[in-house]
């Protein structure tokens, strides 16, 4: 009785494995040697008739041996040779992330959220969700960083200032040229 009996799926990887062998140009034993076992066990493999096959550490070893990935056991006609680059078909590439601005804090109103000399990372454009930090871009050039908490009508409804977090704001749409919002909090030193 064998001591393991093959599948066809068994096969069907040997003989993947064998084609790739022969595409790179290698002898049972050149392949053996490089994955570390003799030219004899190499071939089981071919021949689909060693067990293991199926596991992904023995396929990475196999394939690493001939310098191909081991999804080319999976498509016998992808070509030999160096890995490709990420990429996903069912995924629109939407550009360059946006452009990320810094701001630092010159006074504590925003604290304890954030203090004198804390940096800020925010996205130009990018509307803030309730509570999250934003930086205004006022009409008059000004850069205002505050906390937003939502939008009324055509106002908006921030804390921070002067009087600290315990306080809403309400500042006119209009007032602000443009809402970014905060998506970091750079502490140094």
């Amino acid at each position: 009785m064998a001591r393991f009996e093959t599948d066809s799926e068994a096969r069907r990887l040997g003989e993947a494995l064998a084609a790739l062998r022969r595409a790179c140009g290698l002898s049972q034993a050149e392949a053996g040697r490089r994955a570390g076992m003799t030219g004899q066990g190499w071939g089981l493999y071919e021949a689909g008739k060693r067990p293991g096959l199926y596991r992904p550490d023995v396929q990475r070893r196999l394939t690493a041996a001939l310098g191909v990935r081991p999804g080319a056991l999976g498509d016998p006609t992808e070509p030999a040779g160096a890995a490709r680059g990420v990429s996903s078909p069912a995924v629109a590439w939407e550009g360059p992330p946006a452009r990320v601005r810094r701001l630092q804090l010159s006074n504590d109103d925003l604290a304890p959220w954030a203090a004198a000399g804390v940096v800020l990372e925010y996205v130009p454009g990018l509307w803030p969700r309730p509570r999250q930090g934003c930086v205004l871009e006022m009409t008059d050039g000004r850069l205002l960083p505050r906390l937003y908490e939502r939008m009324e009508d055509e106002t908006l409804i921030l804390r921070g200032g002067p009087a600290g977090l315990a306080t809403e704001e309400s500042l006119p749409r209009s007032a602000a040229g443009e809402v970014s919002a905060v998506i970091a909090r750079l502490e140094f030193g």
